[in-house]
């Protein structure tokens, strides 16, 4: 006469302190911050039961995610966990969060961060379809990680390009390619290129208020 069992989800608890975690790590916090991962990568798959990314309580999830990177601050999947899995439920508002988190851990390390938040601004763009965002995103990477390749840190250029914003793209690809930055003759070649598609849509367009 019982019904029969459901599986009912299981929330995500809080992770425990750092101070605390690196205590119980017994020396090994990077070992401790790998099975942490799997908890969390594994969470959304229960004993009978399977939990969609964007039922998940995603303030929760950014302080596990933090707390992994606070007991191993060179690892970058968390970062990719964010950007790549929990970034791309079809949630505005839980997106943003994820972005933010990964803005704000970023500015932390731009050199070895800078994928992630260009993945973010991609997806901005793209899916939240906000382009101010973007270039925010594009920018910082432009302005704060050196050690970024070549096509993330241009990409404001093209964002600019798409937002009607000639003027500002012509001016920023002609400074870079004045710099010396670019050396591949290609990469000139394919930029040599879209400055003079820039100034020739420049030429075409009505003028700008600013420069009535």
């Amino acid at each position: 006469l019982q019904p029969k069992p459901v599986a009912r989800a299981e929330a995500l608890v809080a992770p425990a302190s750092l101070p605390v975690l690196n205590a119980v790590s017994l020396g090994e916090p990077i070992a401790l911050a790998q099975w942490l991962t799997l908890y969390l990568q594994a969470f959304d798959n229960q004993p009978g039961i399977s939990i969609p990314f964007q039922d998940l309580d995603y303030p929760r999830v950014i302080r596990w995610l933090d707390t992994i990177l606070g007991l191993d601050p060179l690892t970058e999947y968390p970062l990719m966990m964010a950007a790549q899995l929990y970034g791309q439920v079809p949630v505005e508002a839980k997106q943003r969060l994820m972005f933010d988190f990964v803005h704000r851990k970023f500015l932390e390390d731009p050199d070895r961060r800078w994928r992630w938040l260009a993945h973010c601004a991609i997806l901005a763009k793209h899916r939240l379809k906000d382009r101010a965002l973007a270039l925010r995103y594009a920018e910082d990477i432009t302005l704060h990680a050196r050690a970024a390749s070549g096509w993330a840190r241009q990409m404001r250029i093209f964002i600019l390009e798409d937002m009607g914003e000639l003027e500002s793209a012509t001016v920023l690809l002609g400074g870079l390619l004045a710099s010396g930055e670019i050396t591949d003759p290609r990469e000139i070649h394919f930029l040599t290129q879209r400055l003079e598609a820039l100034k020739n849509a420049e030429k075409s367009s009505p003028p700008s208020k600013n420069r009535q």
